[in-house]
């Protein structure tokens, strides 16, 4: 059966797109097929795989607003079995014309029912905000993968998440879980991310990911050549960390 998987916080800057993208990158080169599907109207998972987005005349919003399939937007990548749904700016109108829309809250979990079995994984990137948009992926998701970064303030706002994801459970989605907690943009050297990481294994000792994703200059640099750190940079402690991710998903998968 496929999966589902929104990576969302609301907290900006956090490595959210970054994740969405090697994660769904790094799934595919184990062989399994994978969605990426961009809910962020900054758009940047679509321009971080080398899509270019002046040259797509529908996207994400066109299926949420407009009921278009789903099937018509989806973009294949260079990157083995790795599609893309993509964003573009028009996303951002999205917040508005969701209002008026019968059962609002679930377009996206409409839009994926035809397609979601073509799929062995479906990874949401949501934008940084507890908006229409990010409890549209939430609706949609059998589970959520939290990134938080390895800083003073890493647990801010992640109370406030769990409290939206209990609401939707109750309202929307009662299956929705918790896929995990990520530590990201860790700096080993320093006592600040040994710190914080103890500080979450504290508060959720089962859901905190093994693999910790480093600060790296590779990892920013990726985006840029429109290419996931696994092909970019293959043998980059990034693309280490990020394969690392995909195996413990997996595990959770079984």
């Amino acid at each position: 059966m496929s999966r589902v998987i929104a990576v969302t916080t609301q907290k900006g800057g956090v490595g959210k797109t970054t994740t969405s993208v090697n994660l769904a990158a790094c799934l595919a080169e184990k062989k399994k097929k994978v969605l990426l599907f961009d809910n962020d109207p900054q758009g940047n998972a679509t321009s971080g795989l080398g899509i270019v987005k002046n040259g797509l005349t529908k996207c994400v919003y066109d299926v949420l607003i407009n009921d278009e399939p789903i099937g018509n937007i989806i973009v294949k990548t260079e990157f083995g079995d790795l599609w893309v749904a993509p964003a573009t700016i028009n996303l951002a109108g999205a917040e508005i014309d969701l209002v008026n829309k019968p059962s609002r809250e679930s377009c996206l979990k409409r839009a994926l029912e035809g397609i979601r079995e073509d799929y062995d994984y479906i990874i949401i990137d949501c934008p940084p905000s507890l908006s229409l948009l990010t409890i549209n992926a939430l609706t949609a998701a059998d589970s959520i993968l939290i990134p938080i970064q390895c800083e003073f303030y890493a647990l801010e706002g992640v109370a406030q998440l769990m409290s939206t994801a209990e609401r939707i459970q109750e309202m929307f989605n009662p299956e929705l879980e918790l896929e995990g907690i990520l530590m990201t943009m860790s700096d080993t050297r320093t006592n600040l991310t040994n710190d914080v990481v103890s500080e979450v294994k504290k508060h959720f000792p089962a859901l905190l990911y093994k693999t910790v994703i480093p600060r790296s200059v590779r990892l920013g640099e990726a985006p840029s050549f429109g290419q996931p750190i696994n092909i970019y940079d293959s043998k980059s402690k990034g693309a280490e960390m990020y394969r690392a991710l995909a195996k413990e998903v997996l595990k959770h998968g079984h």
